[in-house]
């Protein structure tokens, strides 16, 4: 049973992780090795915590109750020497991830669960430099950003654990209030990200071809398959509306769709001109720099609605 937490990496996913976590009763060590980082994590997890009490999602009493079950580590060591469960939240970089659970492996007890939160990279060159026995209790546990309003983890079941030690983290999540997707081929984008890209492809599209504005295309969105998938699956859907209509739309549709393998030349554009986003305050749209926090808020509180909403699906 898995009782004691390690976060590896306290910037933007991790710090959120080990919010999660402790906030659902987990003793949580939350490493990360620059200052700059692991000195304004607790910071901002407060400030996670007041936003979730303010939006009358948790109340007041949760706040201290998850602050104390984190403790910041500098040294790697300390931090993971009698973890039961470890996900990194490191940068993206193949040899950093492999590098780091090499270390992993000399530092932490035989029955450690290792966990790596991307979905770029595959398992198996990840765990590379790992022993035999600990590739059997290594996994992806892949989160979406923002980590605390967003439910879903995504569980890799490749054939390299048993399913009890699967389990074992499954359970872990479910008990942190997550919902998790059991991911069984180790593919580039897992699954979520792979539907994500695929629908934003066409997105984009849309916007080069001048189909209409992006004002409207984020509206169609929001109010059209949006706004049902937040209910309801694709597969659900279709049997609704009967997989012969489908197949008939498909068949007429789908030589029309962007099928191109790479970015688009309009998001290359805007990425070579500094138009990042909300970031950069611009990208499809304009932000101004007075109010970037307040357009942040607005976005988390629109989740955290959507969060509460979830609850009865």
């Amino acid at each position: 049973m898995i009782d004691k937490v390690s976060v590896l990496g306290a910037g933007t996913m991790g710090h959120r992780i080990a919010n999660v976590f402790a906030m659902n009763g987990y003793k949580v060590n939350l490493y990360d090795k620059f200052d700059s980082v692991r000195n304004v994590a607790i910071k901002k997890i407060k400030s996670d915590l007041e936003f979730m009490v303010n939006e009358n999602y948790i109340p007041e009493s949760k706040i201290e109750y998850t602050l104390s079950n984190i403790s910041i580590y500098s040294d790697l060591k300390a931090a993971v020497e009698n973890a039961d469960y470890v996900i990194e939240a490191v940068p993206e970089i193949l040899e950093l991830k492999q590098n780091l659970f090499k270390q992993l492996d000399d530092l932490c007890p035989p029955n450690t669960i290792f966990a790596s939160n991307t979905s770029s990279l595959k398992l198996k060159d990840i765990m590379t430099l790992v022993s035999d026995d600990r590739k059997a209790r290594t996994m992806i546990c892949h989160w979406y950003n923002p980590a605390h309003l967003i439910p879903i983890a995504e569980l890799s079941c490749f054939g390299n654990m048993d399913e009890e030690v699967f389990n074992e983290v499954y359970a872990l999540y479910i008990n942190s209030g997550k919902k998790p997707v059991k991911i069984l081929k180790d593919i580039p984008g897992l699954i979520a990200n792979r539907m994500l890209h695929a629908l934003a492809r066409e997105v984009f599209t849309l916007i080069e071809m001048g189909a209409a504005s992006p004002e409207d295309i984020d509206q169609a969105l929001k109010f059209g398959p949006g706004f049902r998938s937040a209910t309801t699956g694709m597969l659900e859907v279709a049997d609704m509306g009967g997989l012969d209509i489908w197949c008939i739309v498909e068949d007429g549709l789908f030589k029309e769709l962007n099928n191109s393998d790479k970015a688009c030349d309009m998001l290359r554009e805007k990425v070579s001109e500094g138009k990042l986003g909300l970031k950069t305050g611009e990208g499809f749209f304009k932000y101004s720099a007075e109010k970037k926090d307040s357009i942040q808020t607005e976005f988390y509180r629109r989740l955290i609605t959507q969060l509460k909403a979830s609850k009865y699906y």
